[in-house]
């Protein structure tokens, strides 16, 4: 059975009591054995009776002994193998439990689950556990998101919590800003929150990286909140008589306004690799500077605090532009090398080795899929002039 901390104490007070006792048996065992030693002297089988007397005083003396301290000794030798199988006096580690909150919870009695889950923190006042499904009872079923932002705002000021559950906490309330309050301000100032406390770290870079799409967020939440009656262009007519579908599709928008939106974004948002990515490919894949996609690829590849799943990506990236756009096999080569020097003992770093070894089949591939398409566009000039007449 696994002792409690109250059995413990009073084991405690127990185990003193007994000692004291032992000690007092045992010192009035020394001072009757002494007493009587000195009225029997050398005459011994003339003071029998006082010499049995004595004996019988040790012996019961010893069982007193024996029956006070004989389960603390039992204890002492077998309690290696007993605790194999009962655990022996190891105290579990002792968890908050939501299982009452969570049930009032689905029952619609969010006052009592707030009431149950407080109850819990004021035990354990640092779970996050606790503190996520308060907040998530504020903010979602009594619609009071400032409560739940006063709730993670109490975490987010702990002198020492996990830095991974302060971003988890903050990015949650930037999404409960944006879904519940329509207030990009606020989610931005909840996600720089963790810009200020982590700086230079990679959850700051993760918290940009979103910062940077907030925007996006508020056209989308204006746009579906914005009930103006807007002008629908007219469809195309006679479309069954249409000898192409070409013209039913969307109007694709130009590379040059394409890359020009990139970079102004970017100048506003320099960490959000996602846009950089996106004009890297750009200028390698439509204007034919490769060099131009190489500089955007290595600021984010040397950029400090990057994910290594990133780096690897973008690495991996940069040999297929190498190859698409000309680079010779060496080039290649030294990029892929830089994934195993970094990387090592990543699974990204397998993968690299086994490009490695198969890159001049891959240079191989590329060179023969180019010389198909360049004869297919040789065969489609000649229909552009039309058969010849005779």
């Amino acid at each position: 059975m696994m002792k409690t901390p109250g059995n413990r104490s009073d084991d405690s007070d127990k185990t003193v009591s007994k000692l004291l006792f032992s000690l007092a048996l045992v010192a009035g065992e020394i001072f009757l054995v002494r007493a009587m030693a000195r009225h029997l002297g050398d005459s011994l089988m003339a003071n029998f009776g006082m010499s049995l007397v004595m004996l019988g005083a040790i012996v019961a003396g010893a069982i007193v002994l024996c029956i006070l301290w004989t389960g603390q000794i039992s204890e002492l030798l077998f309690r290696p193998l007993t605790g194999l199988f009962d655990g022996g006096n190891t105290r579990p580690d002792q968890k908050p439990g939501y299982s009452m909150a969570i049930s009032k919870r689905k029952q619609g009695k969010y006052l009592e689950a707030v009431m149950e889950i407080r109850r819990q923190l004021a035990r354990f006042p640092n779970d996050m556990e606790g503190t996520m499904l308060l907040a998530s009872v504020q903010a979602e079923d009594m619609k009071d998101l400032p409560s739940a932002e006063v709730t993670l705002d109490h975490f987010y000021h702990q002198p020492h919590p996990p830095p991974k559950q302060v971003a988890a906490a903050m990015s949650q309330l930037a999404d409960w800003q944006l879904k519940l309050a329509q207030d990009v301000e606020a989610a931005r100032a909840a996600l720089e929150k963790i810009i200020a406390r982590y700086p230079d770290t990679e959850l700051a870079q993760q918290a940009a990286q979103r910062i940077a799409h907030l925007a996006g967020a508020g056209k989308m939440l204006a746009a579906a909140h914005d009930h103006r009656i807007l002008a629908v262009p007219e469809g195309q007519k006679n479309i069954g008589l249409l000898a192409s579908p070409a013209n039913l599709r969307p109007a694709e928008t130009e590379p040059a306004n394409l890359a020009a939106d990139y970079v102004k974004h970017l100048e506003e948002y320099p960490l959000d690799t996602e846009i950089r990515e996106k004009l890297a490919i750009l200028y390698a894949d439509h204007y034919e500077r490769l060099d131009l996609a190489t500089s955007e690829l290595e600021q984010m590849i040397e950029s400090p605090n990057q994910p290594a799943k990133q780096v690897a990506h973008w690495l991996n990236l940069l040999a297929d532009l190498q190859i698409r756009h000309g680079a010779d096999q060496a080039a290649v080569r030294q990029t892929l090398e830089k994934i195993v020097d970094r990387f090592p003992d990543w699974s990204a770093a397998e993968m690299a080795r086994n490009r490695l070894n198969r890159l001049q089949i891959e240079f191989k591939g590329h060179a023969q899929r180019q010389s198909v398409k360049l004869g297919v566009y040789e065969q489609n000039l000649g229909l552009k002039q039309g058969r010849p007449r005779h």
